[in-house]
């Protein structure tokens, strides 16, 4: 959607009559779009003059088209301007320009190849490089407009830091940025004559075709054959990805289900249900590869997205399937989304969503002021939609997802449900594929029907530890392996660092002290400087490690006299604002608490080592 689209003479009339903002605001609002608030507003006043002086050339023709704050399809990004014309040689050409007010920027270290640190909305932020971020819109409109693959229109990006100092382009131009600048070129304060340079290099001309935009904004969504080869290749010969069992029948079911939903266009939900290390997400990324890359009758390639509340699956996915290229990450980012601005899409605007971690889905929350239930807008987005769902893994008192929510919404939407016994993955992938080992949990934290195991046939390397220092020296060992272990533990732990008020947040016995990965959670899982870091269950779900190691904290404790499991939820940090643990009743209070400690005990594939605070919990292992 382009909310403002104009000639040049035109958008140059609305800034130097100083109405360019008005319009955009009034543009948004007709659209429902949020945004517009005051630190917005002003920066359109402010970026649009400039953007305005880089236009003023007589070999920029007036007759050339300008867009501000496209938002690209299957994203809720918005592209700051936009740029349409054509060049010397008469090729369609669009300039997306990413424009930035910062006057400095500050790189965070050698490791973040991403990322600058900024002052942006009120204080220093850590944020996007503005050239990866041109780049990445650049990728993602070409990887997802019909018109622009069929037509082979130029899109081109740029940013502009019109309020940008000289004397610290250095932290903009460090080499490890050089990945995005050369693709992406960056022009600050001083250098308005180079862009004048870089636009009319490539718009210098009407474009050939005078619905080019109306054609890219209004046009079908349809996967690149550049991003289906990347998917293709990068999933080939991956062993992560290979499909066993069960997983192989559902794999078939879903083809079927999406054939039948294409030739009849009527809407289809599949429930898949599966414990922890069944297997789901594996499903759901093949999957996604299978219907962005399907070809069926004139179809090339679906409208398909892979869905997480959580952001850590999907970054550690992205980053698994790329193999750390930073251009082929791009190329497939934008089959990875949020559930949050779904409730915007219009109905059945995607082929298919399959939603990972359906249990986490959440009512309105978090800003997406429009939304009502993720569960709801999902099927209403799509034409068939995937739940990979484990009832158990609910870990806060917002978290809505579960089969009656799903059905609920399927029989409103008009979408058939398909849920039987084939849609149940029970096989176990994880702790060394050990159903013992889940059912030594459940005894453990006596959930459901208690079962006698044998333990010395897990063939799962568990270890308790009264000192917490040996478990993680003992775990660090195995990190140095191959950066496949973590430390993780319960809500019990305030926020200190955060807070600023200590150096440290989770202080246990026999000196140990360590920090929550609050700073850069979403590549905890993979930093190889992370380890010493400790995950909470939001950065954990979805996720697994070769060894995982466990601190259970105050909130679980065993009773001697009535050898029953205690949960305390006023041992929940106070820091704690999103698990609503500490404010709810005791019975869910329980059940959110034994679904934490479930879900951190069952990341591990050949082991998981355990320090209790409360000892005493010691006795029924």
């Amino acid at each position: 959607m382009i909310v403002y689209n104009a000639t040049k003479e035109q958008f140059n009339y609305d800034v130097i009559n100083n109405l360019i903002s008005d319009k955009i605001l009034n543009k948004m609002h007709e659209a429902g779009i949020n945004g517009g608030q005051d630190r917005e507003y002003m920066s359109w006043q402010n970026s649009l003059n400039f953007m305005r002086n880089a236009l003023d050339d007589n070999e920029i023709p007036n007759e050339i088209e300008v867009a501000i704050e496209y938002q690209i399809p299957r994203t809720s990004k918005r592209v700051d301007f936009i740029i349409c014309g054509a060049d010397k040689d008469n090729h369609n050409n669009v300039i997306v320009v990413e424009l930035k007010q910062w006057e400095k920027v500050e790189k965070v270290d050698d490791i973040m190849l991403h990322s600058v640190k900024a002052y942006t909305g009120g204080g220093i932020r850590m944020v996007s490089h503005p050239s990866y971020q041109a780049y990445s819109y650049a990728v993602f409109i070409r990887n997802s407009s019909e018109c622009v693959q069929d037509e082979d229109i130029g899109i081109i990006p740029c940013a502009y830091l019109h309020n940008y100092q000289e004397q610290y382009v250095d932290q903009l131009d460090d080499s490890i940025f050089k990945v995005w600048y050369d693709e992406a070129p960056f022009f600050i304060k001083n250098q308005v004559t180079d862009l004048k340079k870089f636009i009319k290099s490539y718009i210098c001309k009407k474009s050939t075709d005078n619905d080019l935009l109306y054609k890219i904004d209004n046009g079908r969504i349809r996967p690149s054959k550049a991003l289906q080869d990347c998917l293709v290749s990068l999933m080939k010969g991956n062993k992560e990805f290979m499909l066993l069992d069960e997983q192989a029948v559902v794999y078939d079911m879903c083809i079927k289900t999406m054939q039948q939903c294409l030739k009849d266009m009527k809407k289809r939900t599949i429930i898949i249900q599966g414990g922890p290390g069944t297997g789901k997400s594996v499903l759901a990324v093949n999957l996604l590869k299978l219907f962005t890359t399907m070809h069926f009758n004139s179809t090339n390639g679906l409208n398909a997205s892979y869905v997480t509340k959580n952001s850590a699956p999907r970054e550690a996915y992205l980053k698994l399937l790329s193999k750390s290229d930073l251009k082929k990450e791009i190329n497939i980012k934008q089959l990875f989304r949020s559930p949050f601005g779904l409730c915007k899409a219009p109905t059945n605007f995607y082929d298919c969503l399959i939603i990972d971690e359906a249990h986490r889905l959440v009512k309105q929350m978090y800003g997406d002021f429009s939304g009502e239930n993720q569960v709801k807008e999902c099927i209403n987005a799509s034409l068939l939609t995937i739940f990979m769902i484990d009832e158990d893994q609910k870990i806060t008192t917002k978290d809505i997802g579960s089969i009656s929510e799903i059905k609920k919404w399927a029989e409103v939407l008009d979408s058939r449900v398909i849920m039987n016994d084939e849609t149940k993955l029970v096989s176990q992938f994880r702790c060394n594929g050990s159903d013992q080992y889940i059912q030594f949990i459940n005894n453990f934290l006596q959930i459901g029907e208690t079962t006698d195991i044998d333990l010395k046939e897990l063939n799962f390397d568990i270890k308790v530890f009264d000192n917490p220092n040996e478990l993680r020296d003992e775990l660090r060992i195995k990190n140095s392996i191959n950066n496949k272990a973590r430390m993780v533990a319960g809500y019990c732990y305030d926020w200190n660092v955060k807070h600023h008020r200590d150096d440290y947040d989770i202080y246990l016995k026999d000196g140990f002290k360590a920090k929550w990965n609050l700073e850069n959670d979403k590549i905890w899982a993979i930093n190889p400087d992370s380890f010493e870091e400790v995950g909470c269950i939001h950065t954990a779900q979805g996720l697994e490690f070769d060894y995982v190691g466990v601190f259970i904290g105050e909130d679980l404790r065993y009773d001697n006299n009535t050898h029953t499991i205690i949960t305390d939820k006023l041992k929940i940090s106070k820091d704690d604002k999103t698990s609503g643990i500490r404010i709810c009743g005791e019975a869910t209070a329980s059940q959110l608490i034994k679904n934490t400690y479930k879900t951190l005990l069952t990341r591990g594939q050949k082991g998981c080592y355990i320090y209790i605070v409360k000892m005493r919990i010691f006795l029924i292992i």
